[in-house]
């Protein structure tokens, strides 16, 4: 069997960014850029007044003091001439500040007669304007390649005058689950048969790491069928059967997978749960093969199909371990690896109570997945732990 280390390393070898496309702002929420994103435009493009007032040369603005309104500047229609000493420009929030004006007077501190307003107080400081570019220049990079990208950047983009940007490809994975058992939601159920639940799962997950998953459907447990999935999974870049992966009777993934000219790379890892997953190639499209125990198909597709999606989805990526301290004792660990689901909040983590291979309930406080090593002993309160996110 592998070690864990070993697995992901085999699952992701010589993995890469699949190519790139343009997208739309609206498209690109979880992409991974391409390329270096560079502002068109600045922005503000020019000085702009934060408030609604008057715009003035700072100088003798003291209170009492009167000025001459020599026109009026909107947003969309800036004033074309110049402000001088004594004179004021009526202006509205987000208008272009004319040219001589260095202040805003906003429009609660004056009075106005006609065209004249007087200062109701003294001004401390030049203020109430926007200088131009102080979000961003033209040349800036907003998005450095490699960096994903989420729902802000629509609008941080537009504002750049950028209307579409260079992504990675998006892997499509498809998945399809394996067992004459297996029934879908809202079906009347006939002895020994149970719903099939892990694809809902596992497609979510896809799509959150950059993935297009496309969900195939149930085989049943023949060999003809299953490899009528593998065809029909043919085009895509990564294949995850979920379920017959082990060695009883009527596990017929693996032979399937070796009629349609599937390369095996590996068929055990030593890790709790999930020691059936395997790996392997299938003209063109890699594929990772995941057991059908609930909990054992979402950490093990957390654990390795994770990291193969994220990079061909562009992403430099790693098994993201970090440190918390247990909030209630574990005990020691056999001889291999295994994830507990727990809750992490402010540095503890907490693991479900029970760690049963078959449960799905755990998942929905489960936040993380605690990493023991093989033959870790146990644990009491406060001990320091590693663990992976799940979400």
């Amino acid at each position: 069997m592998l070690s864990v280390e070993e697995a992901i390393a085999a699952v992701t070898e010589s993995a890469g960014p699949l190519g790139a496309e343009e997208v739309g702002l609206s498209a690109l929420a979880g992409r991974i850029a391409a390329q270096d994103v560079i502002a068109r435009l600045t922005q503000p493009p020019f000085s702009a007044s934060a408030m609604d007032g008057y715009a003035v040369r700072f100088a003798g603005m003291k209170a009492g003091a009167r000025l001459k309104v020599i026109g009026e500047a909107p947003a969309g229609a800036p004033f074309a001439g110049s402000v001088g000493v004594g004179e004021a420009v009526r202006i509205f929030t987000g208008a272009a500040v004319p040219q001589g004006a260095d202040h805003v007077v906003i429009q609660e501190d004056v009075t106005r007669d006609g065209e004249t307003i007087a200062l109701n107080e003294a001004q401390e400081r030049p203020r109430n304007i926007r200088a131009a570019g102080i979000d961003f220049r033209e040349g800036d990079v907003l998005a450095k390649a490699g960096e994903r990208l989420h729902e802000m950047h629509g609008a941080i983009f537009a504002a750049a005058n950028i209307a579409s940007v260079s992504v990675y490809r998006r892997p499509k994975v498809v998945v399809f689950s394996n067992g004459d058992e297996l029934m879908e939601p809202g079906a009347i159920l006939e002895p020994g048969q149970i719903i099939n639940s892990n694809h809902y799962a596992l497609s979510a997950m896809i799509g959150a790491w950059g993935g297009e998953a496309v969900y195939l459907g149930c085989a049943s447990d023949n060999e003809e069928a299953i490899r009528g999935y593998f065809q029909r999974g043919a085009d895509a870049d990564v294949i995850i059967p979920v379920g017959g992966a082990s060695v009883g009777d009527y596990d017929y993934v693996k032979s399937a997978f070796a009629k349609e000219g599937g390369e095996i790379r590996f068929e055990k890892v030593a890790v709790r749960p999930g020691k059936p997953t395997w790996c392997g190639a299938l003209k063109g499209a890699r594929v990772v093969g995941l057991p059908g125990n609930p909990a054992s198909a979402i950490v093990t597709a957390a654990l390795f199909a994770q990291p193969l999606v994220r990079k061909l989805a562009g992403e430099t990526w790693a098994a993201p371990f970090a440190k918390a301290r247990l909030a209630a004792p574990i005990g020691a660990n056999g001889g291999r690896e295994a994830y507990l689901r727990a809750q992490v909040k402010d540095g503890e983590a907490a693991p479900a109570p029970n760690q049963d291979s078959s449960l799905l309930l755990p998942f929905a406080a489960a936040n993380a997945l605690i990493r023991r090593p093989a033959h870790a002993p146990a644990l009491d309160v406060g001990a320091e732990i590693e663990f992976v996110r799940l979400r």
